[in-house]
């Protein structure tokens, strides 16, 4: 019977436990780029937990539509100057939506 650590290490390669920024298999599923530096290191918008450092917030997949993880995360972090999900990024209309 496997243990419940070899059952982990079988789905989640090891060398991501350490990671600092969430990655899917090609990066990170959100980008947000911020109009100010943020002390905050943690942000939860849409479900999903942002790592920010300084301008950029990444994040992996969520189930909520992007223009919803952006505006909840305007709210926990400020305005954003620039934003995209799955590599699409928002267009400058979406932006202002985002930080209205």
């Amino acid at each position: 019977m496997r243990s419940a650590f070899a059952v982990i290490a079988a789905v989640l390669p090891l060398s991501s436990l350490g990671a600092p920024l969430p990655a899917a298999a090609d990066g990170p599923y959100f980008r947000a780029e911020l109009a100010a530096p943020t002390q905050q290191a943690r942000a939860i918008a849409g479900g999903v937990m942002f790592q920010c450092h300084d301008t950029t917030c990444l994040a992996g997949r969520s189930g909520h539509r992007p223009l919803r993880v952006c505006r909840q995360l305007v709210r926990e972090v400020g305005a954003v100057t620039a934003f995209s999900a799955d590599g699409e990024a928002f267009s400058e209309d979406e932006i202002a939506r985002c930080n209205a």
